[in-house]
């Protein structure tokens, strides 16, 4: 099989970038760019000014599915990220462009297993069971179908564009939910990325921005919200501000603007506490829990509940 426009086709890399164009990137994002997409080496090269390049518009995890639109001469394909909604964009999902050789067709039907959600916050997947490394950078939310049963404390799993199962620790995977996480649950999650990089359009362990932040930790527990912080806000539930508890979310905008920021609420006000969220925050470029300072709660516009 062949990657052929109008057909979908699914991440073949740990973490593949979803870029504006092919020209916008630049010198430094080569480490992301390629078929062995190196995630941490990019992240570590990007300047404070380069973070927050709006070159990047998203991130895919191995496994996830896009629509192909467009197949480039050069390499390039532009695609529609299926499963992060981005309704104000393409009703179809999030628009954007990677390079083909980090796609392979979608094969829907894979023998063998029960499906897998990656629960550690990193892990690789090995050739072997204790053998070496093949696919480093895997994260928390990847999706994996199980190869077989678990054998010595490892577990196969079926990776897309391998003949060959591959091979991780059986702890770092679990069975999906089958209901609703609890707003903690989730918030457990966004906990562990605590000091991890802002990188605009980030969606890993890595590198990651407010909206996906939110994102990545509920589609953890498969419930997969839109991408971008003002569309969380419309596929969300408002509350009255005062009545929201920790794993809510804060969102924030400026007087006649749309929706440009999102925190996770770990602390409401209560008289003697103040509001306190985990957010990844633009301005201290990482992943920080910490009071609302007083132009945050100037520009806070409500509280919603998952």
């Amino acid at each position: 099989m062949e990657l052929q426009p109008g057909r979908e086709a699914v991440v073949r890399v740990a973490v593949a970038t979803l870029w504006s164009s092919p020209e916008a990137v630049r010198a430094v994002d080569g480490p992301a760019l390629t078929a062995g997409v190196d995630i941490p080496t990019w992240v570590s090269g990007l300047d404070t000014d380069q973070q927050v390049g709006d070159c990047v518009l998203s991130q895919l995890l191995l496994g996830e599915r896009v629509l192909i639109d467009e197949l480039r001469p050069d390499g390039w394909a532009r695609v529609v990220a299926v499963e992060q909604p981005a309704a104000k964009l393409d009703p179809r999902g999030y628009p954007g462009w990677l390079p083909a050789d980090q796609l392979t067709p979608h094969d829907p039907v894979v023998v063998g297993g029960d499906p897998l959600v990656v629960d550690a916050t990193v892990t690789g997947l090995h050739a072997a069971p204790d053998g070496p490394v093949v696919l480093p950078g895997v994260v928390v939310g990847t999706r994996l179908v199980a190869a077989g049963p678990a054998r010595d404390g490892w577990r196969a799993v079926h990776v897309p564009g391998r003949a060959a199962p591959l091979w991780l620790p059986d702890g770092h995977v679990v069975a999906p939910q089958s209901g609703p996480p609890g707003a903690t649950d989730a918030l457990a999650v966004a906990q562990r990325l605590l000091d991890v990089a802002y990188i605009w359009g980030g969606l890993s362990a890595y590198g990651i921005d407010c909206s996906g932040l939110v994102h990545l930790a509920w589609r953890r527990f498969g419930v997969f919200l839109p991408r971008d912080a003002d569309d969380q806000a419309v596929a969300t539930t408002p509350l009255d501000l005062g009545a929201e508890r920790p794993g809510d979310l804060y969102f924030f905008a400026r007087p006649g603007r749309k929706i440009h920021h999102i925190g996770i609420v770990t602390a409401a006000a209560d008289g003697s506490t103040d509001r306190r969220m985990l957010h990844a925050c633009y301005r201290r470029r990482r992943v920080v829990e910490e009071p609302l300072p007083a132009d945050r709660t100037a520009t806070l516009v409500g509280v919603h509940r998952v």
